[in-house]
């Protein structure tokens, strides 16, 4: 039943989630990572009901299938999932972000500096609302690094915003 494969971030994406679950079906990973990887990681939704059975069949999980109704799978990590898991979290991550900002690639290609960075100011102001309401809410019931997370997507939202009102008064043309 083991057989070696390739463990890629996806996957232990989904280790970390059925691990943090206990338990988890493939709806149930896709609607966590709605509310709360999808905003700093974001996961093709359809990899949540593909790579589980990738990972039970080299033995990383284990499926039960309900015998009647909707049918669903339900996944529990293995210790040899946990121990992928523990090995993965120790290692260093090595690539920077990649700076994944469809205004900055609209920009790259001609549009309108000021009006997209009008627009970014906005989208940003209403993220950091966002996160600032989710620590507030949830803050409690979060793990330290969850919480870590939240508060570092804050900051990360904070820069964006100056970021982007340098942009929209021409601050960073011709910097160095």
């Amino acid at each position: 039943m083991s057989r070696n494969i390739k463990l890629t971030v996806p996957s232990y994406v989904v280790l970390g989630m059925v691990e943090a679950m206990g338990e988890a079906t493939p709806y149930m990973m896709k609607r966590l990572a709605g509310i709360s990887l999808d905003n700093f990681r974001a996961v093709r939704h359809a990899q949540f009901y593909s790579e589980p059975d990738r990972l039970a069949e080299a033995g990383y999980l284990t499926v039960k299938q309900e015998a009647e109704g909707r049918r669903r799978k339900h996944y529990r990590i293995t210790p040899a999932g946990s121990q992928a898991l523990a090995r993965w979290l120790t290692e260093p991550a090595e690539r920077t972000s990649e700076l994944r900002d469809e205004a900055v690639l609209k920009i790259f290609f001609g549009a309108n500096p000021i009006e997209a960075a009008e627009q970014r100011v906005c989208l940003h102001e209403n993220k950091l609302s966002e996160y600032k309401q989710l620590l507030n809410d949830m803050g409690t019931l979060m793990t330290e690094g969850q919480r870590l997370s939240l508060r570092a997507g804050i900051e990360v939202e904070r820069h964006w915003i100056e970021i982007w009102r340098k942009i929209s008064i021409g601050e960073l043309n011709g910097a160095r």
